[in-house]
């Protein structure tokens, strides 16, 4: 059984590094257009650049989104974006158009095209169609169960990748495909703006009665009828990891680096440990699920692996994030002082005591022992994001360790 590769988001360079650091075995980022994510930060072409070779530096993939439904106006930029790209040299395209398919296979033909999940790719013809035309991989639909997932293994070439989805925000509409943006706002979510009128709060209205508005109780807070749980299969790797996926994606290119890095981490342990031995990841699993609620997170779920959810396990009956951590910075560097330099990300002070996350799965907790600002001027507190700061925290650190503070509410 081969050990699949495990597909980490990343919202900006910042968080690409992150992500390889904390066991992502390939990324998935976005230029400045013709991705599904156009409220990310995204990645220049310099940027792009940069990841690509820092990720091929510690053995990693990089992918680039280019999965627009793409109109007429949009081909000649697709064009010339392929042919910048093919100067950098990303590990593949993600890509849901036809069109765009096959412009990115006469323009770079050497960069391996994978199908988007916003293709509904829900059964084995699907995929075979798409293998004749020269995709190396097709994201499955969220839609589709584990048992649907190895009739597709059963009934496809060996050399054709599945990557399918195991963490993450899971949308209302159809594997993606989704009206409600365009229709509210004019901003259209198969082009990557999407406002995700979903998670909103709604009222019925009856024809007759325009200016009544009947909320839809189901507890004091009204429903969000739309809303779904977030997945999470961290506790049931095992059938995920015996149904002949090729690769497992995590969703949230909108994230944060703590929540890329939070996730990584638990994934590729879990991962590894099954592959080491299946009992060590049954017995490690609580730390799993300690570890995984140490990120934001709307409740989980397990979607529709084991058959079609329920409201009970499908619905999220508010609309706002669990959130147990806050992030406040990751190790850029230490100096000869022993010092370790951060952009600070949110509010800490002299003598809090927040934690230290490494790669290796250790959580440390620590004091606040001096911060410095670039001049070398002391601070009793940081109050001001993305200030440059020098921090005393008692022990040794290496670049890419994060800083986090627990929540008092957790």
């Amino acid at each position: 059984m081969k050990k699949p590769e495990l597909l980490v988001p990343a919202s900006s360079l910042e968080v690409l590094k992150i992500a390889v650091i904390y066991g992502a075995d390939a990324v998935y980022i976005g230029g400045e257009a013709f991705g599904l994510r156009a409220k990310a930060k995204n990645f220049s072409m310099d940027e792009m650049k940069e990841g690509i070779q820092f990720a091929h530096d510690h053995d990693v993939k990089v992918y680039v989104t280019a999965n627009i439904l793409a109109h007429n106006h949009d081909l000649e930029g697709i064009r010339s974006y392929f042919r910048e790209l093919r100067e950098i040299r990303p590990d593949g395209l993600i890509i849901a158009d036809p069109g765009v398919f096959m412009i990115a296979g006469e323009v770079c033909p050497e960069i391996e095209r994978h199908i988007s999940t916003q293709a509904n790719n829900t059964n084995y013809e699907t995929y075979l169609f798409w293998h004749r035309l020269g995709a190396k991989r097709v994201v499955s639909a969220r839609e589709l169960s584990l048992e649907e997932i190895r009739g597709i293994r059963s009934r496809i070439p060996e050399e054709l990748e599945i990557e399918t989805f195991i963490h993450g925000a899971m949308c209302i509409s159809y594997s993606g495909r989704c009206l409600l943006s365009n229709y509210f706002t004019g901003r259209d979510a198969n082009q990557g703006a999407c406002t995700h009128p979903c998670r909103w709060k709604y009222s019925i209205v009856e024809e007759t009665r325009p200016n009544e508005y009947m909320p839809v109780y189901e507890n004091e807070r009204g429903t969000y009828i739309f809303n779904s749980k977030d997945l999470c299969m961290i506790e049931h790797m095992e059938d995920v990891l015996t149904c002949g996926i090729d690769s497992l994606k995590i969703e949230g290119r909108m994230k944060t680096a703590l929540y890329v890095a939070t996730v990584a981490r638990t994934y590729r342990k879990a991962i590894d440990d099954y592959f080491s031995d299946p009992a060590l990841y049954r017995e490690h699993m609580p730390w799993y699920r300690e570890q995984i609620s140490n990120c934001t997170y709307r409740q989980f779920t397990t979607g529709f692996f084991y058959g079609k959810p329920d409201s009970d396990t499908q619905i999220y009956d508010q609309n706002t994030y669990l959130k147990e951590y806050t992030y406040l910075g990751y190790v850029e560097g230490v100096d000869g002082r022993g010092l370790c330099r951060i952009t600070q990300r949110n509010k800490f002070s002299v003598g809090e005591t927040i934690e230290v996350m490494k790669p290796d799965g250790r959580n440390i907790s620590v004091q606040v022992r001096s911060i410095l600002d670039e001049e070398g001027s002391p601070r009793e507190s940081a109050p001001h994001p993305k200030e440059v700061l020098y921090l005393d925290l008692g022990i040794e650190l290496d670049p890419y360790d994060i800083l986090r503070r627990q929540e008092e509410s957790a």
